[in-house]
């Protein structure tokens, strides 16, 4: 009997901040991996998504929307799994929002020299009239050569089944990368300390979300429950009062939310212990950045 050749391969999802790359990577999977919130550079880490079938493995990577000027360390970090991402990808999804203006020069620039099928998605296309959809699709194609152009509105979930098909089209002939049962690359920890940090810029305004970052200190799974030590990191001993708020009132809200989320996504009782700590400009820190996952790889 013949075998039935094996597809695999990465499908890597790059874009300016705020285009709805991680809206469009949980569509993509049905699940929600990547955290998403109103504001900008919400996404710090590159996240895979594995979606794999009887004769297929799709690895979608979710990665931080590209920076053009890096003002900290970190968003230097944050850029380097963009360029991995780009290095490893057999597949690139560029997402633009419809509405965005088209002075997108270095995403042109890293685009051309790309030599991967390059998926143009036109996001938010709910939001547009007709003409304007069209209108974008001239304006991207002299600027890019697309293997596919491809409107879609991942809030909607609106072409997400056409995009599947199209990426199995384009997807290449290899041996299964991850265990055919692993849906991600990240570790339980890793998404307690996202869905906390996915409240913190829902409920916390200015720069001061951009100033947090989450670690799980304690990670104890009991059979009836389980029991989350997290620290919240932040710059300066003002935004450490604005993360508590009155009487404990902010750090109060944000962990009832994240704890509400976190039991949704484990699927069984939390108890979820809050800390906040003053770490002055970590953001510049390499040596911190490295121990929190800030890798590049």
């Amino acid at each position: 009997m013949e075998k039935i050749p094996h597809k695999a391969g990465f499908v890597n999802i790059i874009g300016k901040p705020n285009a709805g790359k991680s809206t469009l990577m949980n569509a993509l999977m049905g699940e929600k991996l990547a955290i998403t919130t109103s504001k900008a550079q919400t996404t710090r880490h590159r996240i895979m998504g594995i979606w794999s079938g009887e004769d297929f493995q799709i690895v979608y990577s979710d990665t931080p929307g590209i920076l053009e000027n890096p003002s900290y360390e970190l968003h230097r970090r944050m850029m380097e799994f963009v360029n991995v991402s780009l290095e490893d990808a057999d597949i690139v999804l560029f997402v633009t929002d419809i509405f965005e203006k088209q002075d997108q020069a270095d995403i042109i620039k890293r685009l051309k020299n790309l030599e991967v099928p390059i998926f143009l998605l036109l996001n938010k296309v709910d939001l547009a009239k007709p003409e304007q959809i069209a209108e974008k699709i001239e304006e991207w194609k002299k600027e890019v050569e697309f293997a596919e152009i491809v409107p879609v509105s991942a809030l909607k979930n609106h072409n997400v089944s056409l995009l599947f098909d199209l990426v199995m089209k384009y997807l290449p002939e290899h041996e299964a990368y991850f265990p055919k049962d692993e849906m991600t690359d990240k570790s339980e920890r890793f998404f307690a300390a996202e869905m906390l940090r996915e409240k913190i810029f829902q409920y916390l305004k200015q720069e001061v979300p951009y100033s947090c970052e989450v670690q799980i200190e304690s990670f104890k799974d009991e059979p009836n429950i389980l029991r989350i030590g997290a620290v919240i990191l932040v710059e300066r001993d003002t935004q450490r009062a604005i993360v508590l708020g009155e009487k404990g009132s902010m750090i109060k809200k944000i962990g009832t939310e994240a704890r509400l989320e976190m039991e949704k996504f484990f699927g069984k009782k939390v108890f979820l212990q809050q800390f906040v700590k003053v770490v002055p400009d970590w953001r510049n820190q390499k040596r911190r950045l490295e121990e929190w996952g800030y890798g590049g790889s």
